[in-house]
Protein backbone atom coordinates (compact mmCIF):
# COMPACT_ATOMS: atom_id res chain seq x y z
CA UNK A 1 0.00 0.00 0.00
CA UNK A 2 1.36 3.42 -1.16
CA UNK A 3 0.34 6.54 -0.36
CA UNK A 4 1.93 10.74 -0.79
CA UNK A 5 0.75 13.92 -0.06
CA UNK A 6 1.06 15.99 -3.46
CA UNK A 7 0.10 19.19 -1.88
CA UNK A 8 -0.49 20.25 2.05
CA UNK A 9 -1.44 23.48 3.36
CA UNK A 10 -4.02 26.74 3.22
CA UNK A 11 -2.54 26.80 -0.62
CA UNK A 12 -4.04 23.41 -1.60
CA UNK A 13 -4.16 19.95 -0.54
CA UNK A 14 -3.84 16.28 -2.28
CA UNK A 15 -2.98 13.07 -0.89
CA UNK A 16 -2.77 10.16 -3.35
CA UNK A 17 -3.20 6.89 -1.51
CA UNK A 18 -3.62 3.28 -3.80
CA UNK A 19 -2.33 0.03 -3.89
CA UNK A 20 -1.21 -2.89 -6.01
CA UNK A 21 -1.30 -0.66 -9.30
CA UNK A 22 -4.45 1.14 -8.79
CA UNK A 23 -4.78 4.45 -6.54
CA UNK A 24 -7.26 7.30 -5.78
CA UNK A 25 -6.94 11.14 -4.85
CA UNK A 26 -8.06 12.91 -1.28
CA UNK A 27 -9.40 15.90 -2.54
CA UNK A 28 -7.77 18.31 -4.97
CA UNK A 29 -7.35 21.68 -3.82
CA UNK A 30 -4.56 22.41 -6.55
CA UNK A 31 -4.81 23.15 -10.79
CA UNK A 32 -5.12 20.15 -12.56
CA UNK A 33 -1.39 21.16 -14.17
CA UNK A 34 -0.65 21.27 -10.37
CA UNK A 35 -1.55 18.23 -9.90
CA UNK A 36 -0.18 16.23 -12.88
CA UNK A 37 3.83 17.98 -12.67
CA UNK A 38 3.74 17.34 -8.60
CA UNK A 39 2.90 13.37 -9.88
CA UNK A 40 5.47 13.51 -12.43
CA UNK A 41 7.72 14.81 -9.40
CA UNK A 42 7.01 12.08 -7.18
CA UNK A 43 7.53 9.76 -10.62
CA UNK A 44 11.17 11.26 -10.59
CA UNK A 45 12.11 11.13 -6.99
CA UNK A 46 11.09 7.19 -6.06
CA UNK A 47 12.91 4.35 -7.16
CA UNK A 48 9.59 2.18 -5.47
CA UNK A 49 6.75 2.73 -7.29
CA UNK A 50 5.70 4.61 -10.54
CA UNK A 51 2.03 6.34 -10.44
CA UNK A 52 0.74 6.75 -13.80
CA UNK A 53 -2.29 9.13 -14.14
CA UNK A 54 -4.21 6.38 -15.58
CA UNK A 55 -4.06 4.65 -12.52
CA UNK A 56 -6.01 6.95 -10.89
CA UNK A 57 -9.38 5.92 -10.49
CA UNK A 58 -11.42 8.57 -8.30
CA UNK A 59 -11.40 11.29 -5.82
CA UNK A 60 -13.13 11.35 -2.30
CA UNK A 61 -13.69 14.69 -1.25
CA UNK A 62 -13.45 15.18 2.76
CA UNK A 63 -14.92 19.45 2.94
CA UNK A 64 -16.14 22.07 0.54
CA UNK A 65 -13.30 24.42 0.77
CA UNK A 66 -11.60 26.38 -1.61
CA UNK A 67 -7.90 24.87 -1.01
CA UNK A 68 -9.44 21.19 -1.17
CA UNK A 69 -11.69 21.21 -4.06
CA UNK A 70 -10.27 23.74 -6.65
CA UNK A 71 -9.13 21.41 -9.24
CA UNK A 72 -11.63 18.65 -8.71
CA UNK A 73 -13.82 19.12 -11.52
CA UNK A 74 -11.19 20.00 -14.16
CA UNK A 75 -9.23 16.83 -12.92
CA UNK A 76 -12.34 14.51 -13.03
CA UNK A 77 -13.25 15.26 -16.68
CA UNK A 78 -9.10 15.15 -17.75
CA UNK A 79 -9.33 11.26 -16.36
CA UNK A 80 -12.49 11.06 -17.06
CA UNK A 81 -12.86 9.39 -13.29
CA UNK A 82 -15.64 10.15 -10.51
CA UNK A 83 -15.64 12.35 -7.69
CA UNK A 84 -16.81 10.73 -4.35
CA UNK A 85 -18.70 13.00 -1.80
CA UNK A 86 -21.54 12.82 0.08
CA UNK A 87 -25.11 14.03 -0.72
CA UNK A 88 -24.77 17.57 1.39
CA UNK A 89 -21.19 17.86 0.20
CA UNK A 90 -22.55 17.52 -3.47
CA UNK A 91 -24.80 20.28 -2.82
CA UNK A 92 -22.16 22.50 -1.48
CA UNK A 93 -19.18 21.79 -4.36
CA UNK A 94 -21.25 20.80 -7.76
CA UNK A 95 -22.34 24.69 -8.91
CA UNK A 96 -18.66 25.34 -8.52
CA UNK A 97 -16.56 22.29 -10.35
CA UNK A 98 -18.32 22.91 -13.85
CA UNK A 99 -20.25 20.35 -15.67
CA UNK A 100 -19.46 16.43 -15.61
CA UNK A 101 -20.92 13.54 -16.42
CA UNK A 102 -23.27 11.45 -14.31
CA UNK A 103 -21.47 8.07 -13.77
CA UNK A 104 -18.70 10.84 -12.58
CA UNK A 105 -20.99 11.84 -9.36
CA UNK A 106 -21.08 9.49 -6.84
CA UNK A 107 -23.24 10.11 -3.65
CA UNK A 108 -21.79 8.23 -0.86
CA UNK A 109 -23.27 7.31 2.86
CA UNK A 110 -20.61 8.62 5.81
CA UNK A 111 -21.80 5.65 7.76
CA UNK A 112 -20.82 3.15 5.44
CA UNK A 113 -17.57 1.91 3.73
CA UNK A 114 -17.43 1.88 0.47
CA UNK A 115 -14.91 1.14 -2.40
CA UNK A 116 -12.62 2.98 -4.68
CA UNK A 117 -9.66 2.08 -6.45
CA UNK A 118 -9.79 -1.69 -4.62
CA UNK A 119 -9.53 0.35 -1.23
CA UNK A 120 -12.19 0.52 1.62
CA UNK A 121 -12.88 3.80 2.57
CA UNK A 122 -14.45 5.01 5.52
CA UNK A 123 -15.03 8.52 6.67
CA UNK A 124 -15.34 9.67 10.07
CA UNK A 125 -16.25 13.09 11.40
CA UNK A 126 -13.71 16.32 12.08
CA UNK A 127 -14.54 19.86 14.43
CA UNK A 128 -14.33 22.65 11.41
CA UNK A 129 -16.19 24.98 10.23
CA UNK A 130 -17.33 23.74 7.09
CA UNK A 131 -20.90 22.40 5.70
CA UNK A 132 -19.15 18.93 6.60
CA UNK A 133 -15.77 17.52 7.75
CA UNK A 134 -14.51 14.04 7.10
CA UNK A 135 -10.87 12.76 7.90
CA UNK A 136 -10.33 8.74 6.45
CA UNK A 137 -9.76 5.66 7.32
CA UNK A 138 -8.51 3.92 3.78
CA UNK A 139 -7.52 0.09 4.11
CA UNK A 140 -6.22 -2.90 1.69
CA UNK A 141 -6.28 -6.44 2.16
CA UNK A 142 -2.63 -8.39 1.61
CA UNK A 143 -2.99 -11.84 2.43
CA UNK A 144 -3.97 -12.12 6.33
CA UNK A 145 -2.86 -8.70 7.20
CA UNK A 146 -5.03 -5.04 6.09
CA UNK A 147 -3.19 -2.36 6.13
CA UNK A 148 -4.67 0.65 7.20
CA UNK A 149 -4.15 4.69 6.61
CA UNK A 150 -5.65 7.26 8.41
CA UNK A 151 -6.24 10.59 7.30
CA UNK A 152 -7.26 13.63 9.18
CA UNK A 153 -7.08 17.23 8.73
CA UNK A 154 -9.03 20.36 9.26
CA UNK A 155 -10.21 19.94 12.29
CA UNK A 156 -10.22 22.39 16.23
CA UNK A 157 -10.40 19.70 18.27
CA UNK A 158 -9.50 15.51 18.06
CA UNK A 159 -12.90 14.05 18.64
CA UNK A 160 -14.01 10.58 19.61
CA UNK A 161 -14.18 9.49 16.10
CA UNK A 162 -11.20 10.50 14.90
CA UNK A 163 -9.90 8.58 18.47
CA UNK A 164 -12.04 5.59 16.93
CA UNK A 165 -10.77 5.38 13.76
CA UNK A 166 -7.38 6.44 14.16
CA UNK A 167 -5.57 4.23 16.40
CA UNK A 168 -3.56 1.45 15.06
CA UNK A 169 -3.44 2.65 11.85
CA UNK A 170 -0.23 1.64 10.11
CA UNK A 171 0.58 4.89 9.26
CA UNK A 172 -1.12 8.61 9.88
CA UNK A 173 -1.50 11.82 8.02
CA UNK A 174 -2.64 13.92 10.30
CA UNK A 175 -2.73 17.86 11.02
CA UNK A 176 -0.14 19.72 12.35
CA UNK A 177 -1.26 23.42 11.45
CA UNK A 178 -0.13 25.83 14.23
CA UNK A 179 2.19 26.60 16.95
CA UNK A 180 0.20 28.62 19.00
CA UNK A 181 2.49 31.10 20.63
CA UNK A 182 2.99 31.68 17.15
CA UNK A 183 -0.55 32.42 16.05
CA UNK A 184 -1.11 34.39 19.06
CA UNK A 185 2.01 36.88 18.58
CA UNK A 186 1.61 36.94 14.30
CA UNK A 187 0.12 39.47 12.47
CA UNK A 188 -3.31 37.47 11.70
CA UNK A 189 -6.43 40.06 12.30
CA UNK A 190 -8.50 39.02 15.90
CA UNK A 191 -11.16 37.14 13.68
CA UNK A 192 -8.85 34.68 12.21
CA UNK A 193 -7.10 33.77 15.32
CA UNK A 194 -10.54 33.31 17.09
CA UNK A 195 -11.01 31.30 14.30
CA UNK A 196 -8.27 28.93 13.87
CA UNK A 197 -7.85 28.35 17.26
CA UNK A 198 -11.44 27.44 17.64
CA UNK A 199 -12.97 23.87 17.89
CA UNK A 200 -14.06 24.65 14.67
CA UNK A 201 -10.23 25.71 13.00
CA UNK A 202 -7.40 23.78 13.30
CA UNK A 203 -4.89 21.87 15.15
CA UNK A 204 -2.00 23.12 16.96
CA UNK A 205 1.38 21.52 16.96
CA UNK A 206 1.00 20.15 21.29
CA UNK A 207 -2.78 19.07 20.47
CA UNK A 208 -1.99 16.90 17.39
CA UNK A 209 1.14 15.10 19.47
CA UNK A 210 -1.59 14.68 22.10
CA UNK A 211 -3.28 12.78 19.35
CA UNK A 212 -0.78 10.75 18.55
CA UNK A 213 -0.14 9.32 21.95
CA UNK A 214 -3.53 7.95 21.47
CA UNK A 215 -3.43 6.93 18.32
CA UNK A 216 0.44 5.07 17.57
CA UNK A 217 0.44 1.68 18.30
CA UNK A 218 3.51 -0.93 18.09
CA UNK A 219 2.43 -1.63 14.14
CA UNK A 220 2.25 2.04 13.46
CA UNK A 221 5.39 2.77 10.50
CA UNK A 222 4.52 6.37 9.33
CA UNK A 223 3.28 9.71 11.00
CA UNK A 224 3.29 12.44 8.73
CA UNK A 225 2.60 16.00 9.69
CA UNK A 226 0.13 18.05 7.18
CA UNK A 227 -1.85 21.48 6.49
CA UNK A 228 1.09 23.52 8.58
CA UNK A 229 0.44 26.76 8.32
CA UNK A 230 2.70 28.71 6.50
CA UNK A 231 2.58 32.14 8.97
CA UNK A 232 2.07 30.20 12.13
CA UNK A 233 4.30 27.20 11.71
CA UNK A 234 7.36 25.75 10.46
CA UNK A 235 8.39 22.02 9.90
CA UNK A 236 11.10 22.17 12.10
CA UNK A 237 8.91 23.68 14.65
CA UNK A 238 5.67 20.90 14.08
CA UNK A 239 8.33 18.38 13.89
CA UNK A 240 10.42 18.97 16.92
CA UNK A 241 7.28 19.62 19.30
CA UNK A 242 6.09 17.03 18.23
CA UNK A 243 9.05 14.43 18.17
CA UNK A 244 9.65 16.18 21.48
CA UNK A 245 6.49 14.79 23.02
CA UNK A 246 6.20 11.39 21.70
CA UNK A 247 9.94 11.04 23.20
CA UNK A 248 8.65 11.90 26.33
CA UNK A 249 6.17 9.24 26.17
CA UNK A 250 6.16 5.43 25.84
CA UNK A 251 5.95 5.41 22.22
CA UNK A 252 9.49 5.78 21.46
CA UNK A 253 9.65 2.36 23.67
CA UNK A 254 7.10 0.70 22.36
CA UNK A 255 7.70 1.92 18.43
CA UNK A 256 11.24 2.77 18.12
CA UNK A 257 10.91 2.21 14.17
CA UNK A 258 8.36 5.11 14.21
CA UNK A 259 9.08 7.40 11.19
CA UNK A 260 7.69 11.16 11.57
CA UNK A 261 8.14 13.54 8.78
CA UNK A 262 6.49 16.72 7.29
CA UNK A 263 4.08 16.91 3.98
CA UNK A 264 5.63 19.73 1.94
CA UNK A 265 3.34 22.52 1.35
CA UNK A 266 3.84 23.16 -2.46
CA UNK A 267 5.85 19.69 -3.94
CA UNK A 268 5.16 15.85 -2.83
CA UNK A 269 6.20 14.35 0.16
CA UNK A 270 8.37 11.20 -1.07
CA UNK A 271 6.15 7.94 -2.21
CA UNK A 272 6.16 5.79 1.16
CA UNK A 273 5.31 2.25 0.41
CA UNK A 274 4.07 0.27 3.78
CA UNK A 275 5.95 -2.67 4.47
CA UNK A 276 9.06 -2.24 2.71
CA UNK A 277 10.80 -0.40 5.09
Amino acid sequence: MHFATLASGSSGNAILVGSGGRSLLIDCGISAKALLHNLSMLNESSSKVKIDHSQIEGIVITHEHRDHITGIGVVARKLRIPIYATSTLWSEIENSIGKIQENQRVEVNSEAVFTCAGLGVKLFRTSHDSRESYGLKIQESNGDYKHTIGIATDTGIITEEMNEHLKGCDALVVEANHDKDRLWQGGYPWYLKKRINGIYGHLENKQLAEGLLEWIEENTQRVVLAHLSEENNTPDLALSTVARILKDSAISRKNPRLRLRVAPRFTPHELIVLGEE
